[in-house]
């Protein structure tokens, strides 16, 4: 090899770096890990993402008397660590969030510890990096962590959100500091989330769910389309998730699942209402772990016996000794993501007795 060597990045003032680095975190402006100093030369090219002003307020929280402006989920975001071009999925996630309605409840500060997860349709998917294949989950994406960590920058920074302070959470979740995948939409055999919901498939997206935990499922062994539906109602019906009267989950499937139910003639509806039918406890069962009534104020679960107890409703139909743990088919949200190399799938368990399409928001950019 002959010539000069290659240029390399300007020389930076490394202390200077390090020193910007511990002031963010002596003010507690961070989620533990070390942030990316912001500049505003830095920020403004966040914000030429974007035709919105920087005062537009993107989410509020009246509980709270605080609100979040563009400029202030744009500096969260260069502070996780995004890149400008991410900056319109920033936006599109807080619009989600909003229509979600969970968040600007109070939920994120509750002991149950839930966390927001963003799942991304669509050509930005291709055009930023997001990872929708192998890891889907892990790390090694950058698109992926950082966009998920603005988030919870934004929940901290501007929100006050702070563990052991406003974030009440018992114990939380992983998916605190990041939950951002997208769809595995060249693998999947059916219309992507965002499509069957009512959006072009051309169209960039952003669906946004509150999430409590994510339960792996795994079934190599069975080409069985029945099998593998009650391996999965299993697992969302399982006593514990059972919070409120009834839940709801996003199921995740592997490649290999979806065309294991599409291969069968199987459409997203007939996953869906098998699942519903199946997702279900008996009388005993529930009595066995104290979870037999609800309770007149909250409709969480309880004993019979509490006085603060009523019989549930789920347990309306033709047997009354099985309570399903769906208010409908609806309850159950599908998409597909992960590699295609085995059998494994995931059922994320969302907060509340949800049904009916989940909240999505469609990416904007500077000529919106």
């Amino acid at each position: 090899m002959t010539g000069p060597p290659p240029a390399g990045p300007p020389l930076a003032d490394g202390a200077g770096i390090r020193a910007a680095m511990e002031y963010y975190a002596d003010r507690e402006w961070t989620d533990g890990l070390p942030v990316v100093p912001v500049t505003e030369s830095y920020l403004a090219e966040f914000l030429a993402r974007t035709s919105m002003h920087p005062d537009d307020v993107v989410l509020a929280m009246p509980h709270l008397n605080r609100e979040c402006t563009v400029r202030l989920a744009a500096i969260n975001a260069a502070m996780a660590g995004c890149l400008p071009d991410y900056f319109p999925v920033v936006l599109a996630a807080w619009e989600a969030l909003g229509g979600d309605g969970y968040p600007v409840r109070g939920i994120w500060q509750s002991t149950t510890g839930t966390a927001p997860l963003l799942v991304v349709n669509g050509p930005v998917r291709v055009r930023i990096g997001l990872n929708c294949a192998g890891n889907v989950f892990g790390s090694g994406f950058r698109a992926n962590a950082t966009i998920g960590r603005a988030v919870r920058l934004t929940a901290i920074n501007v929100f006050g959100l702070h563990p052991h302070l406003l974030d009440q959470a018992t114990q939380g979740t992983p998916a605190k500091y990041t939950a951002c995948i997208a769809e595995n939409e060249e693998q999947s055999p059916w219309s992507p989330l965002h499509v069957e919901h009512g959006f072009d498939p051309a169209d960039s997206a952003v669906t946004a769910i509150v999430i409590r935990s994510c339960v792996h499922i795994e079934a190599r062994h069975t080409q069985v389309p029945e099998q593998l539906a009650i391996d999965i109602a299993g697992t969302i019906r399982r006593t514990g998730a059972l919070v409120h009267e009834t839940i709801s989950a996003l199921v995740v499937l592997g490649p290999e699942h979806a065309r294991l139910f599409a291969g069968a003639g199987w459409k997203k509806d007939d996953v869906r209402q098998f699942i519903y039918a199946h997702a279900a406890n008996t009388r005993a069962d529930l009595a066995a772990v104290g979870k037999d009534a609800v309770s007149r104020h909250s409709h969480w679960r309880l004993p019979a016996d509490h006085p603060d107890a009523m019989p549930d409703l789920a347990s309306s139909g033709e047997n009354p000794d099985l309570v399903p743990a769906l208010n409908s088919p609806a309850a159950v949200q599908l998409m597909v993501a992960g590699a295609d190399n085995a059998g494994v799938s995931a059922v994320i368990e969302t907060f509340g007795p949800r049904g009916g399409p989940p909240s999505i928001a469609r990416v904007g950019g500077i000529d919106d």
